[in-house]
């Protein structure tokens, strides 16, 4: 009999199965990673809930079908190699080798794969966790024992000594490259994320966390991190947020002059985004100075439209940019400063909870009831 594999199946929305699947044999120019880890992510979240329009608006407009094994923030052991297989960076993959993968498969051939270089804006994209059917493309998605890594995928050696906690989270940490695109605009008009400037984070989950751990490593100055549940502010008190407000305990006035008190009466240089939700948008534009700009991230899966008074983009000069997915070619330098700042963060704390599959149902609850960082499964 062919070998088996169990998965954590989200089966329809708010239904959640363990299954087993038939392990298909090594594909041509791929390989076969035993599961070590797979984080729960906030697409996940919302995939469970039924919320699964994504990259709405473009070409590669997509629902996520169903049944779906989810899982996209990975990282295991090669069990099954195809001969002469190579990392991203052209590095001899082998049996026995740990890696994490970016789960975006890409093309190489369409007008966005050629000229925006790094990000995965494929008109074509398929996403590990997201776009394959478990009924038909069985173990395409971390939530199981093993996953099937095709050819198209890209796959990245871990460095030696960065344990499976860290590494599990390259793939959100590569996300926080969104504040290079920030960079991107630095200049003497003080647009842009200039060093020492001040940072406000919507959200404390698994996305603001990274953006803050991020936003330290690359010099922010004052960093002020905005949520509802008192676990994660005070998570993000211990990864490095000078000041934290309970947007559930405050009126929009009183947080307004909070930050306005943190940020010498001018208003934050760079607010992100980072909740998921389009209410946190037009509560943010107050929050943020003269000339300052906004990053929009978190809003990833299609939650419906918000109104909000233009006059403050206009008024204010502000910057809005919208980034719906991250650099490819930031995994390797993602975990390479991840080992550089394991001893100054505490980077071994985003992993709050482990769960094997057998309880994906406490797993996405707990993941849901936000009492939590990053909840992980251990195959």
């Amino acid at each position: 009999m062919p070998p088996t594999a169990k998965a954590a199946t989200i089966v329809q929305p708010g239904k959640i199965e363990v299954r087993e699947y038939e392990v298909p044999p090594c594909p041509a120019g791929g390989l076969i990673m035993k599961m070590e880890m797979s984080g729960i992510c906030g697409t996940d979240k919302h995939t469970y809930r039924g919320e699964t329009t994504q990259y709405g608006g473009t070409v590669n407009q997509q629902t996520s079908p169903f049944p779906l094994i989810p899982g996209h923030e990975n990282v295991g052991i090669v069990v099954e190699v195809s001969p002469g297989k190579t990392d991203f960076y052209g590095q001899p993959v082998r049996e026995g080798d740990r890696i994490t993968m970016c789960p975006d498969v890409v093309c190489g051939e369409c007008y966005n794969c050629r000229h925006i270089f790094g990000y995965s804006w494929c008109e074509n994209w398929r996403g590990y966790g997201n776009s394959f059917r478990a009924d038909q493309h069985p173990l395409m998605g971390g939530w199981a024992e093993k996953l099937v890594i095709i050819p198209e995928a890209f796959v990245y050696k871990v460095p030696d000594g960065l344990e499976p906690e860290l590494a599990v989270y390259t793939e959100l940490m590569a996300c926080a490259f969104a504040l290079d695109k920030l960079k991107d605009f630095s200049n003497l008009a003080a647009e842009g994320f200039l060093t020492g400037g001040s940072v406000l984070i919507q959200g404390a989950g698994p996305l603001g966390i990274a953006h803050l751990i991020m936003a330290r490593m690359i010099g922010a100055g004052t960093v002020i991190v905005l949520d509802k549940i008192p676990y994660r502010l005070e998570a993000a008190k211990s990864f490095g947020a000078d000041y934290v407000a309970n947007v559930d305990e405050n009126s929009d006035d009183q947080l307004l002059e909070l930050v306005q008190q943190w940020t010498d009466g001018r208003g934050a240089d760079v607010a992100i985004e980072c909740v998921g939700y389009p209410e946190a948008v037009p509560q943010a534009l107050p929050w943020i100075r003269r000339g300052g700009m906004y990053l929009l991230e978190g809003v990833f899966v299609d939650m419906g439209e918000v109104s909000f008074n233009p006059h403050l983009i206009v008024s204010k000069g502000l910057r809005l940019i919208g980034l719906s997915n991250h650099p490819f070619t930031a995994y390797k330098v993602s975990m390479e400063m991840m080992m550089r700042y394991r001893d100054h963060l505490p980077l071994d704390r985003f992993v709050t909870h482990r769960f094997p599959l057998d309880k994906a149902q406490e797993a996405i609850d707990t993941a849901l009831a936000g009492e939590c960082v990053k909840v992980v499964f251990e195959p």
